[in-house]
């Protein structure tokens, strides 16, 4: 029986190309968009909603379907300030994952970020830490969390750290066990997301590094 998919997060790098991978696959008749702008397209598969983020419980209604991709993500430069990048970051998607875990959606896919952990010194990674934590205790029949190094890919937005990273990454990263660390394109993570949410029969599945590229 064909899947109906959720998404949060579908305008970003991941989050974009999982859309159309979704819409394209033959195991899912219906997915479902929860973003803060209308998307600029349509299909006969896809049902759209604008929501505000700082009024998640209004739409728990919506927050219904088989499997539940959360692919929201912000910097701390788009954020302004490191509590309003938690607050994308953590809040959003964990008052995501409630309402959905609430609603009995039976399958999490959680986009976290290599070296993701609560007690990290870095902020970014121990806010992705957290929410991995916190996810886990919301009692998800199948929990799927890829945690991926550098994401390159086009995006609507110049981030000049990170394309200085895509190039100097690559030469870093060809061999030996750096190999592991090399960057990641949205599509790939895409890939995997999509394929987890098909094959993935244990109840909780890490994916990191160079296995996303498989």
């Amino acid at each position: 029986m064909a899947k109906t998919a959720l998404i949060i997060g579908s305008t970003g790098l991941v989050g974009s190309q999982l859309l159309q991978q979704l819409l394209a696959s033959p195991c899912y008749s219906k997915v479902v968009s929860l973003s803060r702008r209308q998307l600029d397209f349509s299909h006969p598969k896809l049902i759209s909603h604008v929501i505000d983020f700082e009024s998640l419980t209004h739409y728990v209604e919506l927050f219904k379907g088989d499997v539940f991709f959360s692919c929201l993500g912000t910097t701390l430069k788009q954020a302004g300030s490191v509590a309003a990048q938690r607050k994308v970051d953590f809040e959003y998607q964990f008052i995501c994952a409630q309402m959905a875990a609430n609603n009995a959606v039976p399958h999490y896919c959680l986009v976290s970020s290599s070296g993701a952990n609560a007690h990290s010194m870095s902020r970014y990674l121990k806010i992705k830490g957290e929410l991995e934590q916190q996810v886990k205790q919301l009692g998800f029949a199948r929990l799927s969390i890829l945690q991926p190094s550098l994401l390159v890919g086009e995006r609507s937005e110049l981030r000049i750290a990170e394309k200085l990273g895509e190039v100097v990454l690559p030469l870093l990263t060809r061999f030996g066990i750096l190999k592991r660390y090399r960057p990641i394109t949205g599509e790939q993570v895409a890939n995997k997301l999509l394929r987890v949410s098909i094959e993935q029969q244990q109840a909780t599945g890490y994916y990191v590094l160079d296995e996303l590229f498989e």
